[in-house]
């Protein structure tokens, strides 16, 4: 009999261990780009005199049934990953009115990690870089930061800075940045001046997770670039008509693919220099590349069209992106399954963002100080 009162006992245990290891943090503060932008876009494309089609339908349609801003038909990888930690969506900085302790996203689509005035003069492009870049992100938490300080954190007042017991129960997200600083500067560099542009951006984006680690973050997640020469902007702009320019097992360009491949790679050995700095602060790279490439070389695996690189919602041409008839724009047309296509309008869909966000929580879980 004995034995029936303490099963129940143990099982309770189990699931309030359970529930525990899920809910680890109070609240989510995210920086990067359009991959995570939750609606900043709006803002400051309209301080800019732009729209962003984001704003637009058919944006937002599978989940949320309007556009929020998400360059994507529904979530995001942020979005999985607050809903998995049962923590509300994180709102954007510059659109939300309400309270910001359970988060902010400053993260701005087509920010870099470089400052905006290194791609002013780069033909064609340097006039659509916004000043939304880390550093400006970074002013726009500490402005966010005095409002975060509870009272409750006073005790702490003395020896650490007021919010620092704040933030240990926060997760950090330092991107993805970077992505956009090669997306732009490939318009006006070849190939090797490209890759000597990697390490000014890894220092870049380095010297950010140290920001945040000294003003008091405890866990910082670090992902790492998607696959550069596998989106559809980058198939369309620059196409070439040598075969060997594209892998054969990706139909990607080599050369961008390969600049992907170097900024991860300095990225983590950079990552380890600031771990070593700070023993105390968990520092997690999140592989951004591997899953997108999977989905890629494999996509009956995950359901896919084989058709793999074109976009559900677009304008035409091979890749179904088209800069004169973009998503949300007149003249594009919406696939009747974003579910079974791996990129939307160039960004990705819900449902690759929701694999991806699989691989980042394991990556979160499972990593220690």
């Amino acid at each position: 009999m004995k034995l029936l009162y303490i099963l129940p006992v143990l099982l309770l245990a189990c699931v309030a261990s359970a529930a525990s290891s899920l809910r680890r943090y109070d609240s989510i503060f995210s920086f990067g780009d359009s991959f995570a932008d939750t609606g900043n876009d709006i803002i400051v494309f309209a301080e800019n005199s732009l729209v962003t089609p984001a704003a637009q339908p058919p944006y937002g349609m599978t989940f949320f049934g309007r556009p929020t801003g998400r360059n994507s038909n529904g979530r995001l990888i942020i979005d999985f990953i607050a809903e998995k930690l049962e923590l509300p969506f994180v709102p954007p900085f510059l659109t939300h009115n309400g309270s910001f302790r359970r988060g902010a996203n400053f993260a701005v689509a087509g920010a870099t990690a470089l400052d905006a005035s290194f791609f002013r003069d780069i033909p064609g492009v340097g006039q659509f870089v916004l000043n939304s870049s880390s550093s400006v992100q970074l002013r726009w938490f500490d402005s966010l930061k005095p409002s975060l300080c509870s009272p409750a954190c006073a005790r702490y007042a003395i020896k650490y800075h007021a919010c620092r017991c704040f933030f240990k129960k926060s997760l950090f997200f330092m991107g993805e940045i970077g992505f956009n600083d090669y997306s732009f500067a490939v318009f006006g560099m070849n190939i090797t001046q490209l890759r000597s542009l990697v390490p000014d951006v890894v220092k870049t984006v380095s010297a950010a997770i140290e920001v945040v680690i000294k003003q008091g973050a405890k866990t910082v997640v670090v992902p790492g670039i998607p696959p550069l020469g596998c989106t559809p902007p980058n198939l369309f702009f620059f196409p070439s008509a040598d075969p060997a320019a594209y892998e054969n097992s990706t139909g990607c360009l080599k050369d961008l693919n390969e600049i992907a491949v170097h900024h991860n790679s300095l990225l983590q050995e950079s990552l380890n220099h600031v771990r070593r700095n700070h023993p105390n602060a968990r520092v997690v790279y999140a592989d951004f590349f591997t899953p997108v490439i999977e989905m890629v070389q494999s996509p009956e695996k995950f359901g896919l069209t084989q058709d793999v690189l074109r976009c559900c919602c677009g304008g035409g041409g091979k890749y179904n992106f088209n800069i004169s008839a973009g998503c949300g724009m007149p003249g594009a047309t919406v696939c009747e399954d974003p579910s079974a296509y791996l990129f939307w309008d160039g960004h990705l869909t819900e449902e690759a963002y929701r694999y991806i966000a699989k691989g980042w929580l394991n990556s979160i879980d499972n990593s220690e100080y």
